[in-house]
């Protein structure tokens, strides 16, 4: 799995997956991520590309990034902690999805990664973001029943509050 996170937003972006990453994948997979950054209006400024040192990036990948002014940083050998937001987002990932399920093959893995991705962006609360999501949600209503929308099957269960209708009826 190759995923991209935004350090400031938290917001994570799933590149792709495939049993058999390769620099030319690698590449490829990061083409299609500056593409679909560029269709969004980004509301932050994307100055550099914090990665490891693995030999799946290739100067291709590096290249495609600093065509669009974004500076490569590595990170030193050895070293968790200087990614330790996508080190945590993988904790994420693995506790709360990924050890939860059977995966069937390459589609459903992708599939799930994209559908917990979705409900880290938009729902799940953030400590750092002060329990917001990295996308921001509007604040939850003081009254009104709440309701549990079940994700990934049921192994997330999340609560949210529904405006009461007779309260609305009577405004």
């Amino acid at each position: 799995m190759l995923f991209f996170i935004e350090l400031g937003t938290r917001r994570v972006h799933v590149a792709g997956v495939t049993e058999h990453p390769d620099g030319t994948w690698v590449a490829q997979q990061a083409r299609n991520t500056v593409w679909l950054l560029d269709e969004r209006e980004a509301d932050t400024d994307l100055r550099c590309l914090i990665r490891d040192n693995d030999k799946k990036f290739s100067s291709s990948f590096d290249a495609v990034f600093e065509s669009e002014g974004i500076k490569i940083l590595r990170t030193p050998y050895q070293a968790p902690n200087a990614n330790s937001i996508a080190e945590r987002w993988i904790k994420s990932a693995r506790n709360e999805c990924l050890d939860l399920i059977l995966i069937w093959n390459e589609t459903h893995l992708r599939r799930t990664l994209n559908d917990f991705a979705d409900y880290y962006n938009h729902a799940r609360p953030h400590q750092s973001l002060d329990q917001q999501s990295p996308v921001p949600r509007t604040p939850p209503d003081t009254e009104g029943d709440v309701t549990c929308r079940q994700v990934l099957g049921g192994i997330i269960n999340d609560y949210d509050r529904v405006p009461n209708n007779s309260v609305m009826a009577s405004v």
